[in-house]
């Protein structure tokens, strides 16, 4: 084959590829355009009150963890979910936040993303974030640095090839979760020069431990009230967080709180 074979060639390819991930880009842009006229006028939903950028500023986020959290005002709340995508429950998860007309950020594992892509893709077709976390959910303090990095960008590779399919382009910046909020100084400057914003929570679910919803409902209610609201996290891959969110939800909309759906800014 010869050089100008070959260049002709790359060139085919990237320009499939271009075409795939604009296509891509339509569906998605057409799918939640579509959700965004179902939900407009409601009141009988929560609905989604507002997009909040995220960018490079802001590289940690999160006062469970950091000394600093999103420009959020009182009673905004935004909706975090680790761990999936886990077809029994995200999938339940999804309707629910489509029959309310709210959108979430979904901070994937790579290996479950592989595992479940139809999923993963509808997490980003339905206008859910796309963030990450990590490709199989190490402690990554108990790894060697040029490792964890390795599990890191293993895992936004995963995810993107579920979620957006192989010409798919990552968002930017990249939101990203570590495993078990275990981070260390080497390691939040390994990805901040990367230009991750990192994502703690200033407030938790407690879901890894079992309860009822009832009782999770509670608990998270709860915390609002003390909070006033704040980076909520929960897990999608935990059947009583999905057997609570319906009244979660309600709960919200009746006591005045409203839902911010974060995105990265983009270059």
């Amino acid at each position: 084959m010869t050089a100008c074979t070959l260049h002709l060639h790359e060139w085919q390819t990237g320009c499939a590829r271009i075409v795939v991930g604009l296509a891509m880009l339509l569906m998605t842009l057409a799918s939640a355009q579509a959700q965004d006229s179902a939900c407009a006028d409601r009141d009988d939903v929560l609905g989604t009150s507002r997009i909040l950028h995220v960018d490079t500023s802001r590289l940690r986020v999160g006062r469970k963890h950091f000394p600093d959290t999103l420009a959020l005002n009182d009673k905004e709340v935004v909706l975090t979910f680790d761990d999936g995508p886990f077809p029994p429950t995200t999938g339940k998860i999804l309707d629910i936040l489509k029959a309310e007309c709210v959108r979430a950020t979904f901070f994937m594992v790579g290996r479950m993303a592989a595992a479940a892509p139809a999923i993963a893709e509808r997490v980003r077709a339905e206008g859910h974030t796309v963030a990450y976390h990590t490709y199989s959910h190490p402690l990554l303090t108990r790894l060697h640095p040029d490792r964890a990095m390795a599990e890191i960008e293993r895992g936004i590779a995963a995810v993107n090839a579920a979620a957006y399919g192989a010409a798919g382009k990552q968002p930017e910046p990249v939101l990203f979760r570590f495993p078990g909020f275990a981070s260390s100084p080497a390691l939040l400057a390994r990805v901040a020069a990367h230009g991750f914003v990192v994502f703690g929570a200033d407030l938790w679910a407690s879901d890894w431990n079992r309860m009822t919803p009832q009782a999770e409902l509670r608990q998270v209610m709860g915390r609002l009230a003390k909070s006033g609201g704040g980076i909520l996290l929960m897990h999608d891959t935990k059947r009583q967080t999905a057997a609570m969110l319906p009244a979660l939800l309600r709960r919200l909309k009746t006591q005045g709180f409203r839902i911010v759906h974060i995105v990265p800014a983009g270059p």
